[in-house]
């Protein structure tokens, strides 16, 4: 991203930020609620328009394709509050997120999500509006792996989470990008975010204020202050 801003009405949501995600990095971007993190995820898939910048994803401005393209493309998004489908079953959920292929593995890769989510397995055929918050959480997770995607955009997946569900959430997210899977996480909990990403960026009302390493960041005293509830 290059000057990125995001506009609702009169309000600059996003500011002009530059980021970047490099092939298999894990990169958080955390801050308070409204410091404009989900608008990021949201006009890089085209939901949100730009008022200006460029977005370009493998070689290509994201800005000249339609938003149905882009998991035919790699990149695939989780958005925040899941986004499943409450009508169907766990099982129709998954073939949806397999929706732009056509290949033979669909059905190998399916398998695959219920190795990695047990209780989707338990669940399949269970209608997905019953499932549990964090249920859902993992079939929103698992959707999206379904497209095979190249780049997984994260909004908030440990939002509204019991602790507990919140750490299994993280470990899978952790195995997803052991797996070579591009990430760029967006993220409350900052803590977590910076334990598991490589790179992270801190965005704090619609601009980028810090950004470096993980380790670094969690190191840093006004990040340390500011978003992990310790003195400085």
């Amino acid at each position: 991203m290059r000057g990125l801003e995001v506009h609702y009405g009169g309000i600059r949501a996003v500011k002009g930020i530059d980021l970047d995600v490099g092939e298999g990095e894990l990169v958080c971007l955390i801050g308070a609620n409204g410091a404009g993190k989900s608008s990021t995820l949201r006009a890089i898939c085209g939901l949100l328009p730009a008022r200006s910048g460029r977005v370009r994803y493998a070689g290509e401005d994201v800005a000249r394709l339609e938003t149905h393209e882009l998991p035919r493309r790699g990149l695939v998004m989780v958005p925040e509050g899941r986004g499943i489908f409450p009508q169907l079953t766990v099982a129709e959920n998954l073939a949806m997120g397999a929706y732009t292929r056509d290949d033979a593995e669909i059905a190998q890769d399916t398998e695959r999500q219920y190795r990695t989510f047990p209780r989707l397995k338990e669940r399949h055929t269970q209608v997905a509006g019953t499932l549990s918050g964090g249920e859902q959480q993992m079939l929103a997770i698992a959707r999206a792996l379904m497209a095979r995607p190249k780049l997984l955009l994260l909004d908030e997946p440990s939002m509204g989470l019991a602790p507990r569900l919140v750490a299994k959430i993280f470990e899978i997210v952790r195995e997803i990008a052991g797996r070579g899977v591009t990430i760029l996480l967006v993220e409350q909990n900052a803590r977590l975010a910076l334990e598991v990403a490589r790179r992270g960026y801190v965005m704090e009302s619609g601009v980028i204020g810090l950004e470096g390493e993980a380790k670094a960041l969690l190191e840093n005293p006004r990040v340390r202050e500011a978003y992990l509830g310790e003195a400085a």
